[in-house]
């Protein structure tokens, strides 16, 4: 089930990632990197190591399986930074670095010793990345925690039923979608390395990238001054393009143009809607909502949403039912999408069962390389690597 290949080191390989980062828009980041070839050092704190951890349940062979999740292919090494001696070493990581990556609050590596402009002398080559919250002027002080920033930010105010108090989404959202833009930036920030020799500050904020994935919703502010409100599963450009009621469980369908309206009309056994003015065009469609789901319920109802997404997308009309994560992990099995791998674990009696990388390259695949770490797992190989025979004043 792996893609791995034995001979395949990945397109970053020799690039070497000092990662500070904890929690999930930090360590999505920096597991993507090392699935493409990166050698990534994570550096965590002595007896907790990175939060997530101990974020359960669910566990799995008693690890959370929330840590597992973003973060194979990883070295971990314990570090106390407030002490003398750790900080020394996390230099001597830092300064054998391409690239950093650190998620703490605004000025916390600055008063370590280890800001941009701090490191930079030893290691002008570096791409050093902050992850911040709410940037680091005036939202410096503000946490930035993926909840807030889905609330503060907008993306609650759109997302559940119209009237309702906003709903976050299912999943830590903006956290990955930070986590994308952080390693856009890495990377282009290592192309200019190519041509310069030098490195230079990227800066990500949750803040920031959430306004800028709202996409056609912030669009509709900046350039309309419209402000949309949450319609539940309803889009607000377009229609039918919603969760509709088939004879035994719902059905999304989302359809994208007047000739796959007409198509789903001759499915429901009314063609003529697709001629009628108030249904004509999506802009119509549109106008008369409420008339066209009015019209198309009783048709709808007539069905199974399993017949309903087989005939439907026998004629080109995209729809689906709503699976679970079961359900869909086991329509991309079954649609050759091969989303799961598996990892040898010295620490397990069978290989740790892992979601594969989505990136497909042809000629530099990701690799799994290596389980999650256990903490401090590597400490002693990596100061060996330093040629360091001290051992760490976290492990003293």
């Amino acid at each position: 089930m792996s893609s791995q290949l034995a001979d395949t080191k990945g397109a970053l390989a020799g690039i070497v990632v000092a990662d500070f980062g904890r929690v999930l828009a930090a360590p999505y980041l920096t597991m993507l990197l090392a699935d493409l070839g990166a050698e990534v050092i994570k550096i965590e704190r002595p007896d907790i190591g990175d939060e997530t951890r101990a974020w359960g349940p669910p566990y799995a062979d008693g690890e959370a399986t929330y840590f597992l999740g973003v973060n194979r292919n990883k070295r971990s090494v314990v570090l106390d930074l407030r002490d003398d001696r750790d900080r020394e070493t996390a230099q001597e990581i830092i300064e054998r670095a391409d690239v950093l990556v650190e998620n703490f609050r605004p000025g916390t590596m600055e008063r370590l010793g280890l800001g941009y402009e701090a490191v930079r002398g030893r290691n002008p080559g570096l791409v050093y990345c902050s992850v911040t919250g709410f940037g680091t002027d005036g939202g410096a002080a503000l946490p930035g925690y993926d909840l807030l920033v889905q609330a503060m930010g907008g993306l609650m105010s759109v997302t559940g039923e119209p009237g309702g108090s906003g709903t976050k989404a299912g999943v830590a959202l903006v956290d990955v979608i930070t986590g994308l833009h952080a390693g856009m930036g890495i990377l282009a920030a290592l192309r200019h390395r190519e041509h310069t020799g030098t490195g230079q500050r990227v800066e990500v904020s949750l803040m920031t990238s959430l306004l800028s994935a709202l996409s056609n919703q912030a669009s509709a502010y900046v350039a309309a001054g419209v402000v949309p409100q949450a319609m539940g599963n309803r889009h607000p450009s377009i229609a039918p393009y919603e969760v509709v009621e088939a004879a035994d469980r719902p059905l999304a369908l989302a359809v994208g143009n007047d000739r796959q309206f007409a198509a789903l009309c001759g499915q429901l056994g009314h063609p003529g809607l697709a001629d009628d003015p108030r249904f004509a065009t999506n802009p119509a469609r549109v106008a008369h909502r409420e008339e066209l789901l009015a019209t198309l319920a009783g048709p709808l109802r007539a069905r199974p949403a399993d017949a309903w997404f087989e005939s439907l997308t026998a004629v080109g009309v995209p729809c689906g039912p709503i699976n679970d994560l079961a359900a869909a992990f086991d329509l991309a099995e079954r649609l050759g999408l091969n989303i799961r791998t598996r990892i040898d674990d010295p620490h397990r009696d069978a290989p740790a069962e892992q979601v594969a990388n989505p990136i497909r390259l042809s000629a530099t695949p990701a690799t799994y390389r290596s389980a999650p770490p256990r903490l401090g797992e590597h400490t002693e190989e990596v100061l060996a690597d330093l040629g360091d025979d001290l051992e760490p004043a976290a492990a003293s």
